[in-house]
C-alpha cells in the first residue's frame, strides 16, 4: 500500500472480500498515518466466518457490497455494511447475452 500525502478520508477497493481481515489490517494502518475515516469498496463480499466481527472491531468506517447475494442477516450484525444494488446491470448483461448483443456496451451505459 501506498499512502500519498496528506491522507484524512481513505477509499479500499478490493474485488472479494470474505473474512475481511486484510481490509480490516489495511484501515490501521491507514488510521495509524492519520486517515480519519476509511471506506472498503467491495465488488463482491462473501463475508464469511469472523467478517462481521472483524468489520465492528476495525478502523473501518464503512464497508460497501454489491448485491451479489443477500446480506439481510448481516447487516443486522453489521450496521458498518451498506449494499448497492447491482441487480439491473446484472439483468441487462444476461439479457444482451441472450439476444447476441453486445455486453461491453455496458461499460459506458450503466443501467439505472
Amino acid at each position: 500500500m501506498v499512502l500519498v500525502g496528506d491522507v484524512k478520508t481513505a477509499v479500499l477497493v478490493d474485488d472479494l472480500a470474505d473474512t475481511c481481515g486484510t481490509l480490516g489490517k489495511a484501515a490501521q494502518t491507514l488510521v495509524k498515518n492519520s486517515a480519519t475515516k476509511v471506506y472498503a469498496i467491495v465488488t463482491h463480499g462473501i463475508l464469511s466466518c469472523k467478517a462481521c466481527e472483524v468489520i465492528n472491531n476495525s478502523a473501518l468506517t464503512q464497508v460497501v457490497v454489491t448485491n451479489t447475494i443477500p446480506y439481510e442477516d448481516i447487516k443486522k450484525l453489521c450496521p458498518k455494511i451498506a449494499t448497492i444494488d447491482v441487480s439491473p446491470s446484472i439483468a441487462e448483461a444476461i439479457r444482451r447475452t441472450h439476444n447476441g448483443e453486445s455486453v461491453s456496451y455496458l461499460f459506458h451505459n450503466v443501467p439505472a
